[in-house]
């Protein structure tokens, strides 16, 4: 059986996995900032580390998964400047910040369950672990790594030679204000906040007393924090999106190192690329460019079609996400499910023989830096063979299943026609699509009250708009 091997960024290469206590794994992983609702880029995220513990779970390891809220402490920009984006959204909506994050929080749990996601062990908000952090800092402080300046207390960088190893930074070449900002009275331009004060005059929804005087802490603190309250100062793997690397999981690591007096901190950092809207333009909130699921779900399209275009890219790739793209991921899910739904039927007992190689080859897709499109090619081999039992194919699609986690053959998931047809409605249909083409939207919506007043409900699905009756 081959070695289980992982890409860790920090180091730069393909190595094997060897957990800090044998059977166990402890994986942290950076969760949402739940000031809007999460975007498909942000599921991309959310399912490779999904997809991780289940292939480990697979191996017979014990796996305690940790995955932080953010819900203060996160400014707009990497800068240590700016508003804090809970601030932001709670004065946008006139709500608290609390209101704010329990909403999203909320919808960042539907769209996990959506893609059948594994819960975390541990979901901690940063807001339930100030005590937590403020004692981390007031240890860093004890050590000579923090300064204070007018407005916060700051990370002194260069009191951590390894600061620029995680993400192979070039810190002699960065100009202050290119990477984090400028801020007056900093010894370095990659040091950081730990602590910020509150401003003079300015009441937030969200601050605490410290040692320092009223503040919050910084969006890097809460993570070292959270992660070593329920993980220890070392665990085995850190995951999160290759964006967070040069700047928030560079801080985590100099603070943690410092802090807790380890090296390494963490054994693998595990980072997934951006999905992109076509070129190297990443999905972002800030560019305007985002779908999320509820998007797919109004065009008609399950949400574990998304979870199967995931599966068609490794996650250290950049993904293209388009319209086309996932409603052809879309039809290829729907035909494994109908296969698998059909062998379901089948009875009987397989063959470990005939199975075996299958297996193997879908164990040593995954053990191989998780490479989903491999294992997916050996599912496919499976679902289109002529050669192999049926009794055979269903066995290996069960045991293929509780990894991929599409939840094939599942009876709430089996392919049914339950769409209807009726001469005048689906001219009607057709009248409304028309008017949608010609951007006519009062006719279109006109078409679409008129039929909703006599109970009918459309979706429109990737094959078109089709309805039946609610």
């Amino acid at each position: 059986m081959s070695q289980i091997e992982f890409y860790d960024t920090r180091s730069r290469e393909q190595r094997p996995f060897e957990p800090l206590t044998p059977g166990k794994v402890g994986i942290y992983s950076c969760g949402p900032t739940v000031y809007a609702e999460q975007h498909v880029g942000n599921v991309r995220s959310r399912l490779f580390s999904d997809l991780l513990k289940r292939f480990l779970i697979s191996e017979g390891f014990d796996v305690t998964h940790v995955i932080n809220i953010t819900d203060v402490g996160h400014l707009v920009s990497d800068a240590d400047d700016g508003e804090d984006k809970m601030e932001a959204a709670a004065k946008r909506a006139g709500q608290t910040a609390g209101e704010i994050a329990a909403h999203y929080t909320e919808l960042w749990r539907q769209d996990a369950a959506a893609v059948n996601c594994l819960p975390p062990e541990h979901n901690p908000k940063a807001t339930d672990h100030i005590e937590e952090q403020i004692e981390l800092a007031k240890t860093l402080e004890a050590g000579g790594y923090l300064y204070s300046i007018s407005d916060g207390l700051y990370f002194d960088t260069s009191r951590f030679p390894r600061y620029a190893e995680l993400a192979g930074l070039d810190l002699e070449g960065q100009s202050e204000g290119m990477r984090i900002g400028i801020t007056a009275g900093k010894r370095n331009p990659s040091d950081f906040a730990v602590w910020k004060f509150a401003e003079e005059g300015v009441q937030r929804l969200q601050e605490w007393d410290s040692p320092w005087g009223v503040g919050f802490p910084g969006w890097h603190l809460e993570c070292s924090a959270m992660s070593s309250r329920y993980l220890g100062e070392r665990f085995d793997i850190h995951t999160g999106g290759i964006d967070l690397a040069t700047v928030h999981h560079t801080n985590e690591v100099a603070q943690s190192e410092c802090g807790f007096g380890v090296h390494p901190w963490v054994s693998y950092w595990m980072h997934n690329e951006f999905l992109s809207m076509g070129g190297d333009e990443k999905m972002s909130k800030s560019k305007g460019n985002v779908k999320t699921l509820t998007d797919l779900i109004d065009r008609g399209i399950d949400p574990l079609a998304f979870r199967y275009f995931f599966l068609q890219a490794h996650y250290r790739q950049q993904q293209a996400f388009s319209d086309e793209a996932i409603a052809s991921a879309a039809k290829g899910f729907k035909r494994l499910q109908k296969i698998a739904a059909e062998l379901e039927a089948v009875e009987g007992d397989g063959s470990a023989d005939e199975q075996g190689p299958y297996r193997a080859r879908f164990r040593e897709a995954l053990a191989d830096d998780l490479n989903a499109p491999r294992a997916m090619a050996v599912v496919w081999d499976v679902a289109r063979s002529d050669s192999l039992a049926d009794v055979d194919r269903r066995d290996l699609m069960r045991a293929f299943d509780p990894v991929l986690g599409l939840q094939l053959g599942c009876a709430s998931t089996a392919v049914s026609d339950e769409w209807e047809s009726d001469p005048r409605i689906d001219g009607l249909l057709a009248e409304r699509n028309n008017a949608r083409e010609a951007k006519d939207w009062a006719t279109a919506d006109r078409v679409r009250d008129e039929l909703a007043a006599e109970g009918i409900e459309i979706v429109d699905s990737p094959e078109g708009p089709r309805w039946r009756r609610k």
